[in-house]
């Protein structure tokens, strides 16, 4: 006890020693490590100058808070670039992804979104970012494969490369990354099965985002081990049981599914009380709707439309005849009555 108080006081005087000592910093002086300074300066010429960057003033601290999406460290004294966030650019032509980027050692955040010019390849030497948290790359135009480097960097929490035009499979070494909690690489070209990996994912890996891809194959069985809070497949070429992921005793919110050719019986799975979402659209499902989803408090979107189910529609009264429509012979309100 005695020793945890020592040391909680020790770090209060070496934050307080730093923020006074940030205080009486001469106006010439700067946090900025330089090497960070001198890759940013290098990032935005590769960017080619856009105004969005304007802030980044090569006569100013980039660590002073003032350079657009760019955070640092500032509780060391080394205070290195930990954040780069852009987003927006308007750029005149199209640009390839500035190599610059991986030369930010300390970087725990990258995220570039709405960045329509972005092109071409995500580097292999994205990997030079060992500290890397979080991941983003979004609504751009960037292509080719997911660098198989990516599970070269341990650190990595969350990956999301999203509304791309990324091809190629899904990188399988990915489950080798022992911190990852969650992927999405929805709305991209990616083609091949879902690896049999994938089922070796950490245990608190929550969020498996694939959807809108041009991914085919069974599922593999070794997902059923996941404990899934969001998962979206759909809008792929997938087939066959994924009956694995309906679990009672988890904290699953969400499950879309939708437009493949899924075939299981609806009727024989377990549904978590927590579950929100259910779309399970536009597949081969059969089987009778289990009466357990009328005692979902929460769920506020179903869609179960274009499939094979028969049977009495449970007591559901959020939900219209659009949401049940185009089954084999289901039966009940919304839908005409069942025959007795």
């Amino acid at each position: 006890m005695i020793s945890s108080t020592i040391k909680h006081f020790s770090s209060y005087i070496s934050l307080l020693l730093i923020l006074t000592t940030h205080n009486f910093i001469p106006s010439h002086s700067e946090n900025c490590n330089p090497d960070d300074k001198k890759a940013l300066l290098q990032i935005k010429k590769q960017f080619g100058n856009p105004t969005q960057l304007s802030s980044w003033d090569p006569t100013t601290d980039c660590c002073n808070s003032t350079w657009l999406g760019v955070t640092c460290d500032n509780f060391t004294p080394t205070y290195r670039v930990t954040i780069l966030d852009i987003f927006d650019l308007n750029l005149p032509k199209p640009v390839h992804f500035p190599p610059s980027i991986t030369n930010l050692p300390s970087l725990e955040i990258l995220s570039l979104t709405r960045i329509p010019n972005l092109v071409g390849p995500i580097p292999l030497s994205i990997a030079n970012l060992t500290t890397l948290q979080y991941v983003t790359i979004k609504q751009t135009n960037i292509s080719g494969e997911i660098p198989y480097t990516l599970s070269q960097i341990k650190t990595l929490v969350t990956i999301g490369f999203t509304y791309n035009k990324l091809t190629g499979p899904l990188l399988a070494s990915l489950s080798t990354i022992p911190s990852l909690a969650g992927i999405a690489f929805d709305g991209n070209q990616l083609t091949g099965a879902i690896p049999e990996s994938y089922g070796s994912f950490p245990s608190f890996f929550t969020g498996l985002l694939l959807s809108r891809n041009r991914l085919t194959g069974r599922v593999p069985v070794s997902l059923g081990k996941l404990n899934l809070a969001d998962l979206d497949l759909s809008r792929n070429m997938l087939e066959g049981d994924v009956s694995m992921f309906f679990k009672s005793n988890i904290l699953t919110y969400t499950i879309s599914l939708a437009m493949n050719s899924f075939a299981f019986d609806i009727g024989k799975v377990g549904l978590s009380t927590n579950l929100e979402k259910l779309d399970l659209r536009n597949n081969k499902i059969y089987g009778t709707l289990p009466e357990e989803l009328a005692n979902l408090r929460h769920l506020h979107k179903l869609n179960v439309s274009n499939n094979n189910l028969c049977g009495q529609i449970p007591n559901l009264r959020l939900f219209d005849e659009s949401c049940y429509a185009h089954n084999k012979c289901l039966c009940g309100s919304p839908l005409p009555a069942c025959k007795t």
